[in-house]
């Protein structure tokens, strides 16, 4: 969710939704300015043996802002955006997208795994999908 929509975050949720105490007290160890940074969630989805859509659904039913996406795709202020679109694609890397995308978007967990596999930047991945013009979603934060 947007800036915007501070204060609503939580109403991407159920109304009875509850959140975690042992991510509750990670997220109060790394947030800074009523935000985390995505690697920050990452880190805790670990150390708490959860998932990122958990810590994603605790930020938000604490209305707390995730910021520095780790694709660049949003949370570097002043622009917001990080990532540039890549000069250029190599035909493996161009495959592996295309074999991940999902309804003509690849999930940022995708992202994520063809970078792994590649041995390249998750920013890579994201720089490649701006050149060939392929929306990255859903987030597993569930931001977007």
């Amino acid at each position: 969710m947007t800036r915007k929509q501070a204060g609503e975050y939580k109403t991407k949720h159920p109304p009875d939704q509850q959140t975690s105490a042992a991510i509750v007290e990670a997220i109060k160890e790394k947030i800074k300015n009523n935000e985390l940074s995505c690697a920050h969630a990452e880190a805790i989805a670990r150390d708490t043996a959860t998932t990122l859509a958990e810590v994603g659904i605790n930020l938000d039913l604490l209305e707390m802002r995730i910021g520095k996406c780790q694709l660049g795709l949003f949370g570097y202020n002043p622009t917001s955006k990080a990532v540039e679109p890549a000069d250029i694609v190599s035909p493996e890397l161009t495959a592996a997208i295309h074999s991940a995308l999902s309804e003509e978007r690849l999930p940022c967990a995708a992202a994520w795994t063809i970078a792994a596999s590649l041995g390249i930047p998750r920013m890579a991945v994201a720089g490649a999908c701006e050149t060939m013009k392929i929306k990255i979603k859903p987030c597993q934060l569930g931001a977007f």
